[in-house]
């Protein structure tokens, strides 16, 4: 199947604007979510082998340890037949409380030679009130075949001083129908949003998000997982400030990293706005995650995100520390079933 999407759809599909790509992808998907008999046939066809056992993290169950990263099903219309392609959960989002277009066109650009992609999209999406109307007509917890992250982030138009609301609005909107929920202050594409990872301001964040969590527990509805995703360009300082933040409020894990904003290597010279994922990022991601799992003594669960485009840089993710691993653009370079592979090599080394 990789050679057929290198060879054929890869060649197709790179012939179009990368934001065109992505809807008619999207599209695609959603159709095989829709198409009764056939998703579930290829969620038999592509899951591990019956033997190998579900992983463990942050108290819930995953059939294997590779995820859909956030930005790809942002609107909650095709996330289920990730499972059929052999994911083990997927994130969709990043959802805001209030509907929005997004930045200004083109804001998604390929850079094949350095297996890289460059977006500045954002947080278009249709708004969290749209996303749980759609929610509510899907499965829930406990009736999906993977869990379902939900990543939440600030609407542009709110002020750096009225996030903690703005996002309050969002949790309070999508928990009931979360597995997870993450909270992202590190998109590049915000203004002002990576000030949320300042200590003051995340420790007001976190504390009112673990606030309604405690909340939802008290009233019986059940408390989600809350995870922080970062930034990969975070000094060793900051890194370990916000680590001290999420062991005070016992936060359940972190997403490293997102997208970087450096502009290293072949790109020193690139005068485009936005954020880099893909190769690019994949060293520093790991460094990070290697931080956080010395610093908090391989305790806090990670979800390793950044560059992973075969088995052999996702086991780099897991030996740095990650108990989970997520892809995105290594998928739009490597095609639809990289997951499966990952997740077959992984189980097979780890032993799961």
């Amino acid at each position: 199947m990789s050679v057929l999407y290198k060879s054929l759809l890869k060649p197709l599909l790179f012939r179009l604007d990368p934001e065109k790509a992505h809807e008619l992808a999207v599209d695609a998907l959603t159709l095989l979510a829709a198409t009764p008999g056939l998703r579930p046939a290829m969620v038999a066809w592509n899951r591990l082998p019956s033997a190998c056992k579900p992983v463990s993290v942050f108290g819930l169950e995953f059939p294997n340890r590779v995820g859909l990263a956030a930005g790809f099903d942002k609107n909650a219309v095709c996330w289920p037949a990730f499972e059929a392609l052999g994911f083990g959960h997927v994130e969709i989002g990043t959802v805001t409380a209030l509907a929005q277009p997004g930045n200004p066109k083109p804001r998604m650009f390929r850079f094949p030679n350095e297996g890289a992609l460059l977006n500045r999209m954002g947080f278009n999406n249709d708004g969290a009130e749209a996303v749980s109307g759609r929610l509510m007509e899907m499965p829930g917890p406990g009736q999906r075949g993977i869990p379902l992250g939900i990543n939440i982030g600030k609407s542009k138009v709110a002020p750096i001083d009225e996030a903690v609301e703005d996002y309050r609005r969002s949790f309070q909107a999508l928990a009931g129908f979360a597995d997870y929920l993450v909270v992202n202050v590190s998109s590049p594409n915000t203004p002002d949003l990576r000030k949320l990872q300042e200590e003051s301001r995340l420790t007001e964040l976190l504390s009112e998000l673990c606030k309604l969590n405690e909340e939802r527990e008290k009233k019986g509805e059940g408390r989600k997982p809350l995870l922080l995703k970062i930034a990969p360009d975070l000094s060793v300082s900051q890194l370990d400030d916000i680590l001290q933040i999420l062991a005070d409020l016992r936060l359940d894990g972190i997403i490293a990293t997102n997208t970087t904003m450096a502009r290293e290597g072949r790109f020193e010279a690139l005068d485009e706005a936005g954020g880099i994922s893909g190769e690019p990022v994949e060293s520093k991601s790991t460094q990070i995650i290697t931080r956080i799992s010395r610093q908090t003594a391989g305790k806090l669960p990670i979800i390793g995100v950044g560059g992973i485009s075969s088995p052999d840089t996702a086991m780099r993710k897991i030996d740095a520390g990650a108990s989970l691993v997520q892809v995105y653009t290594g998928m739009v370079y490597e095609g639809p079933f990289l997951a499966k592979r990952i997740a077959r090599r992984l189980a097979q080394t780890l032993g799961d």
